[in-house]
């Protein structure tokens, strides 16, 4: 009987251990499949986010929450296969404040870097690639690695460190984590295309904008202003400045600055030597600098006044042709601008220039349009009512001889003299017409010519001119505007009283600024009008100098007038 009762309960035991073992498969199974639906989940949540920055975070935190870990981040590579970005989950601000500095990419995250596989370890410091934590870096043992793929290129690195309960990452936790880092290569792709395409609206409706702004006819300061503006809101930047080289041609002025610390960039004077503006205005190419505060070739003033770290200046205009600086700098250790950032602050600061281009030549346009009007109504004066008057005066002198009452013929006087006033004050006004506000004074010897020439028809032969002296040296403005005006009104005299068929004209630029008038007309007449030559002579005493006249050698008039030079 024991015997027989022995064979019916080993089955019995048998039966427990096999249904022991179905339940934990199929609790192994139900979890699988629990895992699997997460996973699932975490895929369709990660790519169903278009905002890059938000994107990132969240992969992140996905891979915490399906692995069971404590902390996370990812590290995206930049040039020189060094971190550009790092974003950490799990740290407390507090712990986030004592680290002395993110991962730059050495240790275990180079590693990952230059030989990317997944790396799953169950002790950090026991890897011979181990770089240890920098200064407030909280402790951390279990470690797994995989890295984020895109078309083949590796974007970066997900790190997941410290299994929740002490345990370590398993095989299942790697293969999640691979399956989550192929979705999360899709998405980002994505978000990346679909940020490229938002950034290059954004740099078409600015550029469009500030084109718009400049060829509206806006002054060039306040498309300036708008260029900075812009280029803050495009970049991503914390303070953006347009700066520009000074009148003195040594120092360059911030004309512009938005952004943190906007008021304390603008009216800073920096030598343009030795300077970064200055390479970038002398280059014409863009520079990039790692860190504002240890540059050699930033100067102690900004260093001490900006508070900028990595900086971006490019230059507005090609070169041999650059019209300042664009500048655009982040934050003391923050991150540099992103190279698509970079090269949208270039792209946009050239396509500025060119709008500053356009609307200068559209101003000199504008100019020219009324240069020319001006010349035009200025010729009229000349060939047209300067002439007449001429004529007039000339015919009313010449019936005063054959007038009797004397109190006609001096009324007919005062008429003749009244248009020689006239005469004078147009030919005033024809020379302020031709002085463009914009050009330098003529020199003295082209405007004597000018008036030579300007008096050829009225005295029916051209006078002959002799200089002596550096007449186009510096000569008071004053004095000369005098000489000008008693030269024409010496070749009127001759032109209307003398009937002389030569006039001679000396100039000369000594201690003294002299002009003698030579004539082989009739000379002067007794008792006759001396309107013109009582003008000449109070202009001459007024600026401390005198005028003379004397019968010239051989017939005719000499009329010698004198002033000093330095006369201002």
């Amino acid at each position: 009987m024991e015997h027989a009762g022995s064979h019916s309960f080993l089955p019995g035991l048998r039966l427990d251990d096999l249904l022991d073992e179905l339940q934990v498969r199929l609790q192994a199974v139900l979890s699988t499949r629990d895992r699997v639906y997460s996973l699932l989940e975490a895929v369709v949540a990660v790519g169903s986010s278009l905002e890059l920055d938000v994107l990132l975070r969240s992969i992140v935190e996905t891979a915490v929450s399906l692995v069971d870990a404590r902390y996370g981040a990812m590290g995206v590579i930049g040039e020189g296969d060094r971190l550009a970005e790092f974003i950490p989950v799990g740290l407390s601000p507090g712990e986030i404040e004592a680290i002395h500095h993110w991962p730059e990419g050495k240790g275990l995250l180079g590693l990952l870097i230059t030989d990317p596989k997944p790396l799953r370890l169950a002790d950090i410091k026991d890897h011979a690639a181990s770089f240890g934590f920098p200064d407030g870096h909280p402790p951390m043992t279990s470690f797994l690695g995989v890295p984020i793929r895109i078309r083949g290129e590796v974007y970066g690195n997900l790190y997941l460190t410290e299994k929740q309960g002490g345990g370590q990452f398993d095989t299942e936790d790697e293969a999640v984590l691979i399956a989550l880092a192929a979705a999360a290569g899709v998405a980002i792709e994505n978000a990346r295309l679909y940020d490229q395409a938002r950034r290059q609206q954004r740099w078409l409706t600015a550029t469009a904008a500030v084109t718009r702004h400049l060829l509206s006819g806006a002054e060039p300061g306040d498309a300036l202003s708008m260029i900075t503006d812009k280029a803050l809101e495009m970049t991503g930047a914390d303070l953006v400045m347009v700066t520009l080289p000074m009148d003195d041609g040594d120092h360059v002025r911030i004309e512009h600055a938005a952004g943190h610390g906007a008021e304390l960039a603008l009216g800073l004077v920096v030598p343009l030597d030795n300077s970064v503006t200055g390479e970038v205005i002398r280059t014409g190419e863009r520079l990039s600098i790692p860190d504002f505060t240890t540059d050699p070739r930033i100067i102690t003033t900004p260093k001490a006044n900006l508070p900028i770290g990595p900086l971006e200046a490019v230059p507005l205009g090609a070169p041999g042709r650059v019209r300042g600086v664009l500048s655009a700098g982040r934050r003391p250790g923050a991150r540099p601008l992103t190279p698509a950032a970079a090269d949208m602050l270039a792209t946009f600061a050239a396509q500025a220039a060119i709008g500053l281009e356009l609307a200068e030549h559209r101003k000199q346009a504008e100019q020219m349009a009324v240069f020319e009007d001006r010349d035009r109504i200025a010729r009229d004066l000349h060939d047209l009512v300067i002439q007449r008057l001429y004529a007039t005066g000339m015919s009313l002198q010449g019936v005063t001889s054959m007038i009797r009452v004397p109190e006609v013929a001096e009324r007919v006087n005062r008429s003749v003299d009244a248009l020689d006033d006239t005469i004078r004050e147009i030919r005033s006004a024809i020379f302020a017409l031709q002085t463009h506000p914009d050009a330098k004074p003529a020199a003295l010897r082209a405007r004597i010519l000018f008036v030579a020439q300007e008096m050829t028809a009225a005295l029916g032969f051209s006078p002959s001119l002799q200089f002596n002296g550096a007449l186009d040296s510096v000569i008071g403005e004053q004095a000369a505007d005098a000489l000008l005006t008693a030269l024409r009104e010496s070749l009127s005299n001759a032109a209307r009283h003398s009937r002389a068929s030569k006039v001679d004209v000396i100039v000369t630029a000594g201690d003294e600024l002299v002009l003698v008038v030579r004539d082989n007309g009739a000379g002067i007449a007794t008792g006759g009008r001396r309107s013109g030559l009582r003008n000449l002579e109070e202009r001459a005493a007024a600026l401390g100098g005198s005028l003379t006249t004397r019968p010239a050698e051989g017939g005719g008039t000499e009329l010698t007038w004198r002033v000093p030079r330095s006369h201002d």
